[in-house]
Order: C-alpha cells, then sequence, then structure tokens
C-alpha cells in the first residue's frame, strides 16, 4: 500500500504523506479541558484537517477521537476555515495502522459500500448469545452475521450509538444502527477459531 511504505520511509516528513479525502465524526478536547464534535475532512498517517466549533491556538495540544480510527493526538499546526489541521504524534507502529485504516476507509467510500466488510462475514452456528450493557444490563440477543472485527446484532433494545457493549466474552462498540438490529465493530481482532465460542459464551 502506498500509504503504507511512505511510513517506513518517510517518518519525519510529515507533509510527504499522502493527504485522504475522507469524512469521519469525533470528538476532541483543547487544553482547557473542553470537548467539541469534530469532523474530520482529510487525512494522513501524519496530520489531518478538521471542522471544529472550537478552534485553539497554534501549538495547541488536541486529543481527539475519531469514529473507526480510535484516539489520535497532536498540536495543531494551522487555522482553517470553519477549523483547523493538527499533526499527529504517533509511533512508526501506530502510523502503519493509521496508513492500512486510511486506506481502508477511502477505500470503502470510493466503492460506496455501506458497512465494513474487512473481513468475510458468516452465520454462527448457534446465533443466540448474551448482551451486556455498559449498565450491567444482560440482553439475549440473535446474531445476524459475524466476523473478526464485528457483528450484526438484533436484539429488543438498542444500545446507544458508541456506547461499550460485551457480546459473549468479546468487548465492542456500537458503531451504527440497522433495519434490522445494529452493528458492532469488535475493540480487538478476533482469531476466528475461537470467535464462534467467545461471542456465544455465557
Amino acid at each position: 500500500m502506498v500509504l503504507a511504505q511512505q511510513i517506513s520511509n518517510l517518518p519525519a516528513e510529515r507533509r510527504r504523506f499522502q493527504r485522504v479525502k475522507i469524512h469521519l465524526l469525533g470528538r476532541y478536547m483543547l487544553p482547557d479541558r473542553r470537548e467539541f464534535p469534530c469532523q474530520v475532512i482529510n487525512m494522513s498517517p501524519g496530520g489531518l484537517a478538521m471542522l471544529a466549533p472550537g478552534i485553539g491556538n497554534v501549538g495547541d495540544r488536541v486529543v481527539a477521537y475519531l469514529d473507526h480510527i480510535g484516539r489520535v493526538e497532536g498540536k495543531v499546526t494551522r487555522i482553517i476555515d470553519s477549523g483547523f489541521a493538527m499533526n499527529i504524534s504517533a509511533t512508526p507502529r501506530k502510523r502503519d495502522k493509521l496508513a492500512s485504516q486510511l486506506t481502508w476507509l477511502a477505500n470503502r467510500d470510493i466503492l460506496n459500500l455501506p458497512e465494513d466488510r474487512r473481513h468475510d462475514r458468516i452465520v454462527p452456528r448457534n446465533p443466540v448469545a448474551n448482551l451486556t450493557l455498559e449498565d450491567g444490563t444482560q440482553l439475549t440477543c440473535r446474531i445476524l452475521d459475524l466476523s473478526k472485527s464485528g457483528a450484526a446484532v438484533s436484539a429488543e433494545k438498542r444500545p446507544p450509538l458508541r456506547s461499550r457493549v460485551a457480546l459473549g466474552k468479546v468487548l465492542a462498540r456500537v458503531v451504527r444502527y440497522l433495519e434490522e438490529g445494529f452493528a458492532l465493530e469488535f475493540i480487538h481482532e478476533q482469531h476466528p477459531d475461537t470467535l464462534e465460542d467467545n461471542v456465544t459464551a455465557r
């Protein structure tokens, strides 16, 4: 992958990372601890630009939590119309992971894929599982399909978007609502040999 190759060759020169036009929602925090919603409009493993209601000063530290990406942090590098650009402070390994995530997200947008299809999905032999919500409530749910990175689930109650849940023994977050239920993204990618046993564990 072009982005991934640039990681190892150009760790210090952030401006030479390939920028990807992308639309990601998230939240960010400025040094004074104020939090605001944001929308990322382009991003590379070395930096990003976002539309944001609360704009800090050049040099301010920013911590952001972005859908599909997770936590990133860095400093404001310049002010743009209705937002700002920031660099991303990360290890080479983290940059490599960001490159892979951005490549997938860019391809998803180009192909107009409705949901995460990074991994093959299956219907488990036993589709009935326990779902534990953030407040400890336990629900019986039905797994519609399953992959190493997530699941589509149907239950009598829909947890809030972005909330954390446990599907069996596997920790996940609610990433979108579906017509027949909701989609979960696993916090950690699962091994295919133990996936079904872990999600249906009681």
